[in-house]
């Protein structure tokens, strides 16, 4: 069996090992690491110790590398050159600092907001390739915590710590009905009067439902929904059509105009979404999340959805 490697030789005194020996003494060797000498030379000894062999001999205050050192060397540079290969390799599988990054977003930001940030992220890191991934708040979250995407502009989940936010911009809901329906003459919507009306609605794990479900919740009657569906584009397209109405965030206002409609709602049932950039703690120092939180901030600085 292999003899156990000691605790005493670790990557750091490789580094300052080969420092040495290219620089050939320890002031030099402290200036090319930004260390002090003695660190230098403690480094030294203590990898002496570990390798439980003599690698410098001293010659007045200078040490002289011995063959052993030589050889040393010589795998020191290999190991080293491995790890770091396999540190990037193994970044590049966890998503960390590749030259993809991967964007989980609701429907209804690929109006607005996804083209602005993608194509000042290109701006900001030319070399950066974005693969965008569509889905539900859930939908994402749940590939958020899988790593099947580094980053999601959704809604901000709650109640979950392993995942960190950054808050770019609150969206009103709205009554949304047929261009020129009763409901257009209307300053606010109640809800309550429409308990005879038919609805149409997004399927579960959507923010926009859950408000859709909690809107309802506050008016004490369970809407009449025909059809549900997994787009919010697909949703506009019934409300136009005269399929039922729905609830919809204020960003797409603009999608269907002239043939949806969006109405506030009357102030019990008035609510609003967060929607922001959310990525995974353990990846809060990554470059590329770094860069496109700088990029989401910028966007939503200069411009409202």
């Amino acid at each position: 069996m292999q003899d156990r490697i000691s605790e005493e030789i670790t990557f750091r005194k490789l580094e300052v090992f080969l420092a040495y020996m290219k620089a050939g003494n320890l002031t030099r060797a402290a200036e090319l690491l930004d260390v002090s000498t003695v660190s230098v030379h403690r480094a030294l000894h203590s990898l002496e110790d570990g390798i439980r062999c003599q690698l410098f001999r001293h010659e007045g205050r200078n040490l002289i590398p011995t063959d052993a050192a030589q050889v040393l060397a010589d795998f020191a540079r290999d190991v080293l050159k491995l790890m770091g290969d396999g540190i990037q390799a193994t970044r590049e599988a966890g998503g960390y600092s590749s030259n993809l990054i991967r964007i989980g977003s609701l429907y209804s930001l690929t109006i607005a907001t996804v083209p602005r940030v993608i194509i000042d992220l290109k701006v900001r890191k030319p070399e950066l390739q974005a693969e965008l991934i569509l889905g539900s708040n859930a939908d994402l979250v749940a590939k958020l915590q899988r790593g099947e995407i580094d980053a999601m502009l959704a809604a901000i989940p709650a109640a979950e710590p392993d995942i960190e936010s950054v808050a770019l911009f609150e969206d009103d809901i709205f009554f949304a009905a047929p261009a020129g329906s009763a409901y257009a003459e209307l300053e606010a919507v109640d809800l309550r009067a429409c308990a005879d009306e038919r609805f149409v609605s997004l399927s579960d794990g959507f923010v926009t439902f859950d408000g859709f479900v909690e809107a309802f919740r506050v008016a004490q009657f369970a809407p009449k929904v025909v059809m549900k569906v997994g787009d919010i584009f697909s949703l506009m397209n019934l409300v136009s059509g005269g399929v039922g109405c729905t609830l919809l965030p204020g960003r797409v206002r603009d999608v269907f105009q002239g043939k949806v409609q969006l109405i506030p709602l009357q102030s019990p049932y008035r609510m609003r979404q967060t929607i922001g950039l959310s990525f995974m703690r353990t990846r809060e120092r990554d470059p590329n999340l770094l860069t496109l939180a700088s990029v989401c901030r910028m966007a939503h600085r200069t411009a409202r959805v």
